[in-house]
């Protein structure tokens, strides 16, 4: 058997603002733990990283977390 030696890199990793609090608040429709809607938390694998920074850039501007 012949082995590929090739070597695989792992996959890139993806800024997220994600802190493992995955609860969307009702009322904003917002994540609590990062700020995100849910739309943009199933995307987030998909967007490239100039959509990723921008929605980034305005978490702050959001409701506040609880």
């Amino acid at each position: 058997m012949i082995r590929d030696q090739r070597k695989v890199r792992p996959p890139a990793k993806i800024e997220s603002p994600c802190v493992d609090i995955c609860v969307i608040d009702q009322a904003s429709r917002l994540c609590t733990g990062c700020g995100r809607t849910i739309d943009e938390i199933s995307a987030w694998a998909s967007m490239t990283s100039a959509e990723r920074q921008a929605i980034m850039a305005d978490l702050p501007s959001r409701p506040k977390k609880t």
